[in-house]
Formats: structure tokens, C-alpha cells, sequence
């Protein structure tokens, strides 16, 4: 019965984020809203109803996936960028200056609100991941500095909301007073790219994976991302044993290391699914660390102040990317994409671009992404080393 009850439950973990995907795409409401945000939702449900059976084997099967899942993720979904020197003097000023424009927002912020934080240099770091990269830098930092999966459920519920009212504000008339500000290039309304691009978010990304040429392809990334997984784990055995304790943090960056190097190989750079797939996995991990986020046992201490805090870093850093802008003669357009792009991370860049009926924005928003997935985990971990 044990038995029965554990594949269940491993069946359920890795069934469900299919489940809502389906759905979202069925139900267009759903789709207005994140799937991880969904996934928590779900997860903090069965984790307070008292559905989960209270065995060893379901804290077992919990913690080997909140363990896997990241690690597998970080390679997967770096192989299929594609990394070039900038289009435009512009995309390259905004990239830099949108980089610097979080990392002032986290230390000018951390000696307001530290004091009222729990762990705060882990805290900044992890959102300094996050606002430069996404979901998948926040739960690599988090792994690499020993945060509970407990208090990464919570972490990153406070920065979908704080980031949300923002996409609002950008989306409603945000673009519009940086218009004012900056100056503004020729506006393209080419609202087939535009739709082409927001047509992409809603098809399906996984139809042909179960094809023979679809699972050879994620069959392939699969078997490097092992080995990649494999050497990281011998780097980080080893530099711990120089450095105890530091094993997870070399372990990731070294997984973060070789998934940029490997994406340069022509052969692995041209499989497909490996993003889709590293996706799915963050998925999974968001629904497991929901499971085990059990509301009488959370701790809520400071929200309000790890609130504050996040939305002092997102206001600083559109400030400064805006005023730098205006310093280095960026357009409007340019700029508040960059800022979207690091803090709602590059999905979000086709609807911003809709908002604005502006499709020249696409490609450069979607490549200062490429560069934030990369940059994250180094810069989350570097700055909570060194604001602790």
C-alpha cells in the first residue's frame, strides 16, 4: 500500500503541471495568469487540507525533487540561446545599465530594510537573481544558499505580486510617461510580429516532443545535461573540501558554467525542447516546495518589510534605467523593455511590446533576457556573500 501510495504521489507531482498547462490553454482567463502561480496555489492547498499521506516516503519523494529538478533545469533551458553582439548601441547601453540599475536598487536598499529581515543577504540575493534573470535563477540561489523550500514558496509569492502590480503600471501608462521623458525613434507597428510572437505564447510548446525526432533531440540534451550534472557535482565535491560548506554553490555555478559553454556547440544548440522541458521542471519544483508549505508552520515575520524591500528594488532600478536613458540618449521604447525584461523576465516582452505597438522591441527585449537567465545565479550569489 506504501508503494502504491508513493508512485501515486511522484505521478501526481510530475502529472500536474501538465494538467494546468492543458487547461490554460483551454480556458483563456487561465492563460492571464503564470502557471507557477497556479502550481503554488494547488500546491498550498494539499498541503493544508491533509490529503498528503504523513509518511517518511512523502518528505523522501518532496526533497528528491526539489533536489533534481533545479539542476536539471539551469543546462536545459540555457542550451538554445543564442548569444550575439547587440543590434544597436542602445540594446547594449539598456542591457548594462538595466544589469547595474538592480544591483544599486539591492545595496542601496538592503540598509533600510535589513534589519526587519530574516536572513536578509539571502533574501537580496535571491531577488537580486531573480529581477535579472527569473524564477529559474531565484530557485538555483535559493538552493545554493540553503534556503527552505518553505520560505522559497513565500519569497517568490511576495515577488509575483510586488512584480505584477508593476506590469501593470508599465502596461497601463508606464511606457507612456517614459515617452515623455526620453526620446522616442520610430515606432513600428508591425502587429503581425507583434501577434506572431503572442500566437507563440499560446500554442502549445511541447507538440512534437513525443515524436521519435522530438525525444531523440531531448534525449540527446538529456545525456549532457547528466554528464554536465556529473562534473559539476566533482567540481563542487572538490573546491568544497578546500572550502567546507561551499558544495551547492560551486556545484550550480559550475552547472550554470558549462550550460553557456555547451550552448555554443552547433550540434547541441540546435536540439529543440530543451527549454520547454527545463521549463516543465521548475514546474515540478514550484509545486513540490508549495506541497511542503504548510500555513501554521510559515513564518510571516517581515512581509510587510520584504515587500517594501522588493518594490523599493523595482522602483530604483526603473528609475535608474530611465534616467541613464536620459543620460545616454537611449529611446524610450528600449529602455522600459530592458527593465520589463530583467524584472518580469522575457516572456513577458511580447505583451509589453503589444502595449506599446511597438514590435521593434521584440528581438532586443528577448536578447537582454538571454543575457539576465545567464548573469543571474553569479549575481544573486556574489551579492549575498557580499552583503553578508
Amino acid at each position: 500500500m506504501e508503494v502504491l501510495s508513493t508512485i501515486l504521489l511522484v505521478v501526481f507531482f510530475l502529472g500536474t503541471p501538465a494538467l494546468v498547462l492543458w487547461l490554460s490553454r483551454k480556458i483563456k482567463w487561465l492563460r492571464k495568469i503564470d502557471p507557477i502561480l497556479i502550481l503554488y496555489f494547488i500546491g498550498a492547498i494539499i498541503a493544508n487540507i491533509g490529503v498528503l499521506p504523513q509518511r517518511p516516503a512523502t518528505g523522501q519523494v518532496q526533497n528528491l525533487l526539489t533536489n533534481a529538478m533545479v539542476p536539471l533545469a539551469i543546462p536545459l533551458m540555457l542550451y538554445s540561446f543564442t548569444y550575439r553582439k547587440s543590434e544597436t548601441r542602445d540594446v547594449l547601453i539598456a542591457m548594462i545599465t538595466g544589469l547595474l540599475a538592480v544591483v544599486i536598487g539591492v545595496v542601496a536598499g538592503y540598509p533600510i530594510f535589513a534589519g526587519h529581515i530574516q536572513d536578509a543577504p539571502t533574501v537580496a540575493g535571491m531577488y537580486a537573481a531573480c529581477l535579472t534573470g527569473g524564477t529559474v535563477n531565484m530557485a538555483a540561489v535559493s538552493q545554493m544558499l540553503g534556503v527552505e523550500g518553505q520560505r522559497y514558496a513565500l519569497l517568490n509569492t511576495y515577488d509575483m505580486i510586488v512584480s505584477f502590480i508593476y506590469l501593470v503600471f508599465i502596461m497601463s501608462f508606464g511606457f507612456r510617461l517614459a515617452r515623455k521623458f526620453l526620446p522616442v525613434k520610430t515606432i513600428d507597428n508591425n502587429q503581425a510580429a507583434i501577434q506572431a510572437q503572442l500566437d507563440k505564447a499560446d500554442q502549445n510548446p511541447y507538440a512534437g516532443l513525443f515524436t521519435r525526432d522530438g525525444l531523440r533531440d531531448i534525449g540527446i540534451l538529456l545525456g549532457v545535461t547528466v554528464l554536465i550534472i556529473g562534473v559539476s557535482a566533482g567540481i563542487g565535491f572538490g573546491l568544497s573540501k578546500l572550502l567546507p560548506g561551499t558544495f551547492m554553490m560551486f556545484f550550480i555555478l559550475a552547472i550554470t558554467t558549462l550550460g553557456i559553454a555547451a550552448s555554443f556547440n552547433k550540434r547541441i544548440h540546435a536540439r529543440r525542447y530543451g527549454y520547454e522541458v527545463g521549463m516543465y521542471c521548475i514546474y515540478i519544483f514550484s509545486l513540490v516546495v508549495a506541497s511542503m508549505a504548510n500555513v501554521r508552520t510559515l513564518d510571516f515575520s517581515g512581509a510587510l518589510y520584504t515587500i517594501g524591500f522588493l518594490a523599493f528594488i523595482e522602483i530604483v532600478s526603473l528609475s535608474l534605467q530611465l534616467l541613464s536613458a536620459r543620460l545616454f540618449k537611449v529611446d524610450a521604447d528600449t529602455a522600459v523593455i530592458a527593465s520589463v525584461t530583467y524584472i518580469n523576465s522575457p516572456p513577458f516582452v511580447p505583451m509589453i511590446a503589444a502595449s506599446m505597438k511597438n514590435s521593434r522591441v521584440l528581438m532586443p527585449g528577448l536578447s537582454i533576457g538571454i543575457i539576465g537567465y545567464a548573469a543571474g545565479n553569479y549575481l544573486g550569489v556574489l551579492l549575498a556573500h557580499l552583503l553578508a
